[in-house]
């Protein structure tokens, strides 16, 4: 005897899982057809054991101001995040693909990115100006952001950027030593930070050779994190200990930040695809109208 097996009446949704040095990514088409997200279609997307797994979740909507496309971000958490570096740069690359231009605009909730076609098919994105008074970070009152008085354990001292999001940047001599995963979450969550904050720890090997091991804001650990690095030079280089242009080591390879006289923060990196696939209906359904 035959079983009938039962027919889903949901197709499910394409994905790209895509990463810039690791830190991971699923990116979703809402261009078509508007996705409806919340708190727990992200989260269960984002599941590394019951779903696809990422970091981040990406989604490519409608340009809403003459840009090539918007990017929605979604952390892990299920948290609507405002900018995500190398988030860009994998959508950079997808529109490189699709438009054949060497330069696109990629809108955002924390504004415009561009992105243009870098040497050894790297990406360079502008992140747009860094932020350094106390409001745009945010923080919760008037400050001096080169020295916020907040630490735990070894990361003591840091000072506070934004880049589009908040970020806490301490320095240390050794940051293999930094029990990240313990003092993390108690920076994140600081009083200090109304939208909670990431959380840099970096030793400087030379004045344009930086180390860094992030824990990022409603995610945890990652190999990488794009505003961190762009954070992690700015910090550096207003506390005077390295240039304004610099490499980035994280756990997941090397970034290449320049903090121009303008403000403008420069980011070159890779980009890369690792799959594609369909999402089953259980983590499809509510998604589309």
């Amino acid at each position: 005897m035959t079983i009938a097996q039962p027919q889903s009446t949901h197709a499910g949704l394409p994905f790209r899982k895509m990463h810039g040095l690791g830190n991971d990514f699923v990116v979703l088409d809402g261009r078509a057809a508007p996705l409806r997200f919340n708190t727990e279609s992200a989260s269960a997307i984002a599941n590394r054991r019951t779903g696809v797994g990422c970091d981040q979740i990406l989604i490519l909507e409608k340009p809403r101001d003459g840009g090539d496309a918007f990017m929605a971000i979604r952390n892990s958490d299920g948290g609507v995040v405002q900018s995500c570096g190398n988030g860009s740069r994998a959508i950079a690359k997808m529109l490189f693909e699709e438009t054949g231009k060497d330069e696109v605009i990629i809108e955002t909730l924390a504004g415009p990115v561009i992105a243009t076609r870098a040497a050894n098919g790297l990406i360079a994105v502008d992140m747009g100006p860094a932020q350094t008074d106390w409001q745009r970070i945010p923080i919760n009152a008037p400050k001096d952001t080169l020295h916020l008085e907040i630490g735990e354990g070894l990361l003591q001292d840091p000072v506070g950027v934004g880049m589009g999001n908040p970020h806490a940047v301490f320095f240390v001599s050794d940051v293999n030593a930094v029990d990240l995963a313990a003092v993390g979450p108690k920076i994140e969550h600081h009083a200090m930070f109304p939208e909670r904050t990431n959380v840099e720890a970096v030793q400087v090997l030379s004045r344009d050779h930086l180390r860094m091991r992030v824990w990022e804001r409603g995610v945890g650990i990652t190999d990488a994190c794009g505003t961190g690095a762009c954070a992690t030079v700015v910090a550096a280089a207003r506390r005077g200990i390295a240039d304004r242009t610099a490499t980035v080591t994280l756990d997941g390879g090397d970034l290449f930040i320049t903090w121009r006289e303008d403000g403008h923060v420069i980011m070159t990196g890779p980009a890369e695809e690792s799959f594609r696939g369909t999402l089953d209906e259980h983590l499809s359904q509510g998604l589309a109208p």
